[in-house]
């Protein structure tokens, strides 16, 4: 048989779809004459063969395929029946329906697998009469079957219209059927062959296709179909609304996944892969407790690191801004301990002296405990170098049991180092505030801002001004880094300051501050501190054995004032390493060292005494009186050298003074003049002489008031020829009135006098409750004279015997 054929597919085994011959003339209406009446039976499972249709049947069980092969060698006919129940292998005669149809052998294949497989074309309907064989295959006496066809019946023709209709409209339905069936379903002009072919097609159920097979009267076949179709039509559109649903969600999945894909293959291409950094900086994220705005911008950064190569340049940025979000303290804080008795011991062991300062610590440390979301203070120690303000801070976060760190601010002039630069820009940092948060691991540290009065300004910001808002508690919760771009709470911050000098500080940011005055050690504070801490810690940076030799107090006090002049103990400490370095020497080279260090063993070890107290004595000349002067290191005495020459009443000032003492230097020529005949002066004088008036060490600048006392004094000795007691100092301010004010820094002022080895000391009455507040042992041997006028000041300084000039 020559004919072509359109193989539409084949699904599972015994489901298939038909193949469609173009000659249409096949449709079962042919002569049975040329038909045997006895038939081999082949039982078919899942389907119904209709006349005119060709299907493909794949034969497997060993009858059937005796069947087939029998068949095929003789007249390659054989007739094709449904069995009732697909289901059973080895099927009987009442298995089997009572209707089928005879199908030519078209076409026999041999597959790989051993199987075989036929194509198969329906020719005419058949009733099976009697079975006559069932061994080794069915054979069975039939009869065949005609078809009731309508004369030129309207009603018939309309039905195969809608028939057409229906099926153009489930195959555009239909996912799995080609396009190209609706335009071969509208060319079919035989209509018995298009009921057949659709029939075949329909997705109905064998016990419906058999109904269709079974009815005779071709317009009852199609009204039968059409129902059936209209219900195949119904669940077609429920499944294309499901499907397309479904595909919408499904194609943006696959889009994603496919984009995904092609990302992947382009970072293997290029090189480097960035998913095991990725997943670990989320695994990392699970456990923070992020607010919520924290939590989106990570979140946002993440999916921005996701879709970057590690190559490119911003890469870099986003995933040092998100480590860095992971490594800050998000609400983490360490657990604090206010136990005041153990805070106590811990100051007094870190700590000689300063009894006052470690009270105010012990008061903040108690309001603390009690109110315990009460603000952390923010407090400001000002004090000489080298007398333990930062080593405070840092035994402060010991007693408490919180993390300790310092930022340096010493000569800080970027606004931009405590707010932060913006991502932006090459090489950007967060400030160091977040830098140092960061590093402690904890959101309730002690932060020590060292030297805060050295911040500068200039044209890149004002870092004290950004200052402001870390130290001010109604702003610091919310303070905003420009690199980390969040807020970040700094309220639970212990912050401690530490300031020279609180002058050179921004007003604003002083305002701020809990303000608390250490002054300097006295002798016999620094002798406990050189025994208790810095001898036994040089000992243990020398590698020498502790007490492996003694210094006793009477040695350490001759260090301290031949060989130091300073408010702390730095310079005790390098005298000290001096001499640990010498005794390391002696004991490698001789094996051995000097069990006790003697007043002579130093001068041997550290020369010379560098400082002495005899040029104190005064006792050749007037015109020469010893001030007391505060500087940001602690007290000083300060020398006040007055000469008188010929002239007419000028003054000339010099040793590089600043306004205030060359106004206090002018007030007491005038003072004086005024009340030259009380002095016993010749008021002559002032218009034959003039006055010259000089402070040593003219590098250095001097100013304040507190010199004016000292002024008048050296004038009045110059001019009365009255020499100065020695061994005396002063400090105050004087008016033109002839009274003395008070001044401040008295406690430096004192210990730098004892250091010296002054006797006596005049100051203001108003200044004796200053006095009152040194501990009595540090001043003891010294006599101080509370004076309200300069008369009384000049009754105390000056000596009755007068000079000859």
């Amino acid at each position: 048989m020559n004919k072509r054929y359109l193989l539409e597919g084949q699904e599972e085994e015994l489901e298939f779809m038909p193949i469609i011959p173009l000659n249409e003339g096949d449709d079962g209406s042919e002569d049975s004459k040329g038909f045997p009446s006895t038939l081999s039976i082949l039982p078919l499972r899942n389907t119904v063969l209709f006349p005119g249709v060709v299907i493909p049947i794949t034969v497997g069980r060993d009858k059937s395929i005796k069947a087939v092969m029998d068949a095929y060698k003789a007249d390659k006919l054989i007739g094709v029946v449904a069995q009732k129940d697909s289901s059973i292998e080895e099927p009987t005669v009442s298995d089997l329906e009572n209707i089928g149809t005879v199908a030519k052998m078209v076409k026999l294949i041999k597959m790989p697998d051993g199987g075989t497989t036929i194509i198969i074309q329906g020719k005419k309907r058949f009733k099976l009469d009697e079975i006559t064989s069932d061994d080794p295959y069915f054979k069975a006496k039939v009869t065949f079957l005609n078809d009731e066809k309508p004369e030129d019946d309207q009603d018939f023709k309309a039905l195969i219209g809608s028939i057409k209709d229906l099926a153009g409209q489930i195959v555009g339905l239909s996912p799995n059927l080609p396009s190209e069936a609706a335009i071969i379903l509208k060319n079919i002009e035989n209509p018995t062959f298009l009921i057949h072919f659709v029939s075949s097609n329909l997705s109905s159920d064998l016990k419906h296709k058999q109904q269709l097979l079974e009815n005779s009267n071709l317009k009852a076949r199609a009204e039968l179909l059409l129902g059936l179709m209209q219900t195949e039509l119904q669940y077609a559109e429920l499944k294309d609304k499901v499907t397309s649903k479904t595909r919408a969600e499904l194609d943006k999945q696959q889009r994603e996944y496919f984009l995904q894909q092609q990302m992947k293959a382009i970072k293997d291409e290029l090189g480097g892969d960035n998913v095991a950094e990725v997943k670990e900086m989320q695994k990392r994220a699970e456990g923070k407790k992020w607010p919520i705005a924290a939590a989106e911008m990570f979140n946002k950064g993440i999916e921005r690191l996701e879709r970057m190569h590690p190559s490119t340049p911003d890469y870099s940025v986003v995933f040092n801004h998100l480590d860095l979000m992971l490594d800050l303290p998000w609400e983490e804080y360490t657990q604090d301990h206010y136990d005041l008795k153990k805070a106590q011991k811990i100051l007094d062991h870190d700590h000689f002296g300063m009894e006052k300062v470690k009270e105010r610590i012990l008061e903040y440390l108690a309001v603390l405990k009690l109110k315990g979301d009460m603000k952390s203070p923010i407090l400001c120690f000002v004090g000489p170098p080298g007398i333990g303000k930062t080593s405070l801070g840092k035994s402060i976060a010991s007693a408490i049991k919180r993390k300790y760190v310092r930022v340096s601010l010493g000569g800080l002039h970027d606004e931009s180092e405590i707010r932060g630069h913006r991502k932006t820009y090459i090489g950007a940092m967060p400030g160091r505030i977040i830098q140092s948060i960061r590093k402690t691991k904890s959101g309730n540290p002690v932060m020590i801002l060292d030297e805060i009065d050295k911040v500068g300004s200039d044209h890149r910001g004002d870092p004290s001004s950004a200052l402001l808002e870390v130290l001010d508690p109604e702003q610091n919760n919310t303070f905003y880094d420009n690199y980390l771009e969040l807020e970040y709470d700094l309220s639970k911050v212990l912050f401690i300051a530490t300031a020279n000098s609180i002058s050179s500080i921004q007003p604003a940011l002083r305002d701020r501050l809990e303000i608390i005055d250490l002054s300097g050690y006295a002798v016999e504070e620094k002798i406990e501190i050189a025994r208790l801490h810095l001898i036994p810690k040089q000992m243990e940076m020398h590698g020498l054995k502790k007490n492996s030799f003694k210094i006793n107090n009477a040695v350490i006090e001759k260090i301290i004032s031949d060989y130091t002049r300073e408010s702390g103990v730095r310079e005790l400490d390098r005298q000290l390493a001096s001499i640990m370095r010498y005794q390391a020497k002696e004991l490698v080279i001789k094996g051995k060292v000097k069990a006790q260090l003697t007043a002579a063993d130093i001068e041997k070890i550290l020369s010379k005494p560098r400082y002495t107290n005899e040029s104190y004595k005064m006792a050749n000349m007037p015109g020469v009186a010893v001030g007391l002067a505060w500087t940001s290191v602690g007290g000083d005495i300060l020398f006040i050298e007055a000469q008188k020459t010929e002239g007419k009443g000028e003054l000339k000032l010099t040793g590089n003074l600043g306004n205030v003492m060359k106004e206090s230097a002018t007030t007491a020529l005038t003072w004086l003049t005024a009340n030259a005949r009380k002095l016993n002066i010749n008021p002559n004088d002032f218009s034959k002489y003039a006055a010259h008036i000089h402070v040593p060490e003219g590098a250095v600048p001097k100013d304040g008031p507190s010199a004016g006392v000292t002024m008048i004094t050296a004038l009045a000795s110059i001019f009365t020829g009255r020499k100065v007691k020695p061994y005396l100092a002063m400090s105050g301010e004087i008016t033109l009135r002839g009274q003395v004010l008070p001044v401040g820094g008295i406690k430096e002022k004192v210990l730098a006098a004892k250091r010296s080895g002054i006797k006596e000391i005049i100051l203001s009455t108003q200044n004796e409750k200053d006095v009152l507040e040194i501990n009595p042992s540090f001043i003891k041997g010294i006599k101080f004279h509370y004076i309200k006028t300069m008369m009384q000041v000049l009754d105390q300084a000056l000596e009755q015997v007068r000079v000859k000039n």
